[in-house]
């Protein structure tokens, strides 16, 4: 992966896409580590077993952030993990309503569970900036 920082100060930074690449490919092997936890907010409306849509996300993930780690991918990657952030809304609206409607969730976790719907407005920006920012346009 290339620095964030370059010599020339023309050139636009990478950090947005050093950023996002690390938390797809956290997120990512997340979704293989605990795949209960991913399998628990998948929308029961949803056709089939909801471990597929676990194992089919994580590996968007892990393959849009190890896109981004490329220059030449860069681009494609960015832009790739912009949808990406808006197809699992649902998951996270699912997460968000389970956790609010819990007995067994404190009222800090079911603030964080609304919280964290706002949470994907940064990704979605930190995607477009690096798609914007990438090398090779």
């Amino acid at each position: 992966m290339d620095t964030a920082t370059t010599d020339d100060p023309a050139e636009p930074s990478q950090a947005a896409a050093i950023r996002l690449a690390a938390t797809l490919l956290v997120g990512g092997s997340l979704h293989f580590l605990t795949p209960k936890f991913f399998d628990s907010i998948i929308p029961p409306v949803l056709p089939g077993n909801p471990r597929a849509y676990t194992y089919l996300s994580g590996a968007v993930a892990l393959s849009t952030g190890t896109g981004l780690c490329f220059p030449r991918t860069r681009r494609v990657s960015a832009g790739l993990a912009g949808v990406f952030f808006v197809a699992v809304m649902p998951a996270k609206v699912q997460m968000a309503a389970d956790w609010w409607r819990s007995d067994s969730k404190s009222l800090p976790a079911k603030l964080g569970g609304i919280a964290q719907l706002f949470w994907q407005v940064p990704l979605v920006t930190e995607a477009r900036k690096a798609r914007r920012n990438a090398k090779g346009r």
